[in-house]
């Protein structure tokens, strides 16, 4: 790994979309670690790599993690029905829904964010204010009602109430709030000790505030924009090393066993064949018939941009958090121009 080669073209990736957050490469033993930008604009404090980033649907992979702890448990298992799980009325919803499909996004349930019929995440919450959403079941009005979009299994389509509806299914098998099962089970045992799930008007120290551009070039934070506590679905908050432990950890076994891990990276719902592009378990996989080229993560959220790429041959991995609303494909595209 070329550092000063590396640094050389971020930094000017960097000024070229004025990017603002972390960008974490490792490779080997070789690390490229850099911030940009301000983790609060009114105090003037700068991101560092000790900052903790909101990651949006960045989330996904861990709340697929948890998943796939009970499963080892043998609480719950892949092909369980979503009907024996939860005491919460879905009327519409399909009684074949299983967990597979909702970690796949091919569950068919309606979303509460459908981007097929919305394109701002603010519209949610004219009708049921975001200050008010600060456990999973205050989600289910935003859904629970509605038709299902598709018969279960025979489409992907993205969804964040699925994994809204899997958090239900974790608090319920496990008996604990779903924060405090992943805390437990997944953040201590892999020593993330600056991530949580936290409260975006009472956060803690060395978070990242979320900023939007304003029409007039200036910024406004997102505290209005998002759920008032990060869920299941997405908004959890951690520091790209963080990220990196939770990658590492999981791919070498220390969460679950090596079947499940397999499981977990093989590529499960086609999104887009002629691409090479699939979905695992709460992440995006680029295949083909040789194996497997990338496991990608991302998250967006007004305020929040977040890319991970891992290539299981070199062995290359890639963080990049932004606390803008954009960013953080062109860095992390950057990097991997370089490096892989």
């Amino acid at each position: 790994m070329n550092i000063n080669q590396i640094e050389k073209q971020v930094d000017t990736k960097q000024q070229e979309v004025q990017f603002s957050g972390t960008v974490y490469a490792k490779l080997g033993e070789q690390e490229f670690l850099k911030s940009y930008g301000l983790a609060n604009r009114s105090e003037e404090i700068k991101n560092t790599g000790d900052t903790r980033y909101g990651i949006a649907s960045g989330s996904k992979p861990i709340t697929a993690a948890a998943v796939c702890l009970l499963v080892e448990q043998g609480k719950l298992s892949f092909d369980s029905k979503l009907q024996d799980y939860l005491a919460e009325e879905f009327p519409n919803f399909d009684k074949g829904i299983t967990i597979h499909h909702l970690l796949t996004h091919t569950s068919g349930i309606p979303d509460y964010f459908d981007e097929d019929v919305m394109d701002d995440f603010e519209e949610l919450w004219v009708k049921h204010p975001m200050y008010l959403i600060r456990e999973l079941k205050d989600f289910l009005p935003l859904f629970q009602n509605e038709q299902m979009k598709s018969k279960p299994g025979s489409e992907f389509h993205y969804n964040n109430a699925g994994y809204i509806v899997l958090g239900l299914v974790i608090e319920k098998v496990s008996d604990m709030a779903f924060s405090e099962f992943v805390q437990t089970y997944i953040f201590d045992k892999l020593g993330m000790r600056n991530s949580g799930y936290f409260e975006l008007d009472a956060l803690p120290k060395n978070c990242a505030i979320g900023y939007l551009e304003k029409p007039d070039g200036g910024y406004r934070t997102n505290v209005y924009s998002l759920p008032a506590k990060s869920a299941s679905d997405g908004g959890v908050f951690v520091t790209v090393g963080d990220m990196m432990s939770f990658w590492e950890g999981l791919i070498a076994g220390k969460l679950f066993n090596q079947e499940l891990v397999s499981v977990y990276l093989t590529p499960h719902a086609t999104i887009d064949k002629d691409d090479d592009f699939y979905y695992g378990y709460g992440h995006y996989i680029e295949a083909n018939e040789k194996g497997i080229n990338r496991q990608i993560l991302m998250g967006y959220d007004p305020g929040v941009n977040f890319r991970a790429v891992f290539y299981p041959e070199s062995g290359l991995r890639v963080i990049v958090c932004s606390n803008l609303s954009d960013g953080a494909y062109d860095m992390i595209t950057e990097v991997q121009s370089v490096l892989k």
